[in-house]
């Protein structure tokens, strides 16, 4: 089972600046068109080939448009052995409604 968060939770956990790794794996021209400034952008598709670069140890909120893409990364990080991972529900979609700064694409 994946964990999910509510947009409005990771609002909290930013402004609490609790130690998380925010990872977008949307593609780069869609996280040029908007994007959390703390985000990690490692695509779906280069996922498998960066995990490397991510260490076990730590917790990550994974997101993408609609939270789609991010679920199938949380499954992915999950089977190799990440167990501190979450889906950001709904996306940078649901973070738009809450955050005029996020425009929707």
């Amino acid at each position: 089972m994946i964990n999910q968060i509510s947009v409005e939770d990771y609002q909290k956990l930013r402004t609490d600046k609790k130690e998380i790794i925010l990872i977008d794996v949307r593609e780069e021209w869609e996280h040029k068109i908007v994007n959390f400034e703390e985000a990690k952008l490692i695509s779906l598709n280069t996922l498998s080939e960066n995990i490397q670069s991510l260490d076990k140890s730590k917790q990550y909120v994974i997101h993408c448009h609609h939270g789609v893409r991010s679920l199938q990364a949380c499954l992915f990080l999950k089977n190799k052995g990440f167990n501190n991972v979450s889906n950001l529900k709904g996306g940078i979609d649901a973070m738009s409604e809450i955050d005029p700064k996020f425009k929707k694409y």
